[in-house]
């Protein structure tokens, strides 16, 4: 099991496609020039284009019996400067990154009312509107337990069980910055992208609480807020039970 840092900047996400330059890509590229072997690394789950990973989860099995501090160090050789494995364990053969997956945390990081920034455009998410604080913290208690979060879920998604648990929702500021960390049991396309969105405009009055409700209720996706931009979103947290 490999933990992972990486900035999505520069990258077609994280699963491996032809032509591009991807994370999982990377990863495989840089075990085949180490072992030799065509190593499938499998991620507890895809991160799209521009979304970073402050602990992603990864697992590969090889053949190789390089210590696991040695092939850390070998790996980071060889990837470039933005990706990082900060941690390898030995795990059983029936652990999956993915399907042994309990919960997850996803970090959202927002520039919010002045002018966006040219130095952390890659890094940070921008909404161009004053918010209330109180008002979309207050909102996004709407969102905790189970619900059909189909109203905050692309259109493009081919899932069709729609429900997902959400445990814990944080919201710190700082100035302008405002950082959302939401952790559930799992997400739908775009979902914390939609959530971030919603509750920022509800904060700045461009949405009313109703609409959260209405959406839970309908899963009509008209009724929710804008998808923010990728560059702002970290996988934070994959945890195993």
């Amino acid at each position: 099991m490999l933990t992972i840092e990486y900035k999505g900047t520069g990258f077609c996400g994280w699963q491996k496609q032809s032509g591009k330059q991807t994370i999982q890509g990377e990863l495989e590229e840089a075990f085949f020039k180490l072992t030799g072997e065509k190593i499938v690394v499998e991620g507890s789950g895809r991160t799209d284009k521009g979304v970073h990973a402050i602990a992603q989860v990864a697992t590969a099995k090889i053949e190789n019996k390089m210590p696991l501090k040695n092939l850390k160090y070998a790996l980071n050789n060889l990837l470039p400067d933005a990706i990082f494995v900060k941690k390898i364990v030995q795990k059983p053969d029936d652990f999956h990154a993915r399907f042994s997956t309990k919960r997850k945390t996803y970090r959202y990081v927002s520039l919010v009312g002045g002018d966006r920034s040219a130095l952390e455009w890659d890094t940070c998410g921008f909404y161009a509107y004053d918010v209330d604080f109180e008002k979309l913290t207050n909102a996004s208690k709407l969102l905790i337990g189970k619900h059909n979060f189909k109203g905050f879920c692309s259109t493009n998604t081919q899932v069709t069980n729609f429900e997902r648990e959400i445990y814990d929702i944080k919201i710190s500021r700082s100035g302008r910055k405002i950082v959302f960390e939401i952790c559930g049991n799992g997400f739908l396309y775009n979902m914390v992208r939609i959530i971030v969105g919603t509750l920022l405009d509800v904060g700045s009055g461009r949405l009313d609480e109703k609409n959260i409700l209405r959406a839970l209720e309908t899963g009509d996706r008209q009724l929710t807020g804008k998808t923010m931009p990728a560059n702002g979103l970290y996988l934070k947290k994959v945890e195993y039970i």
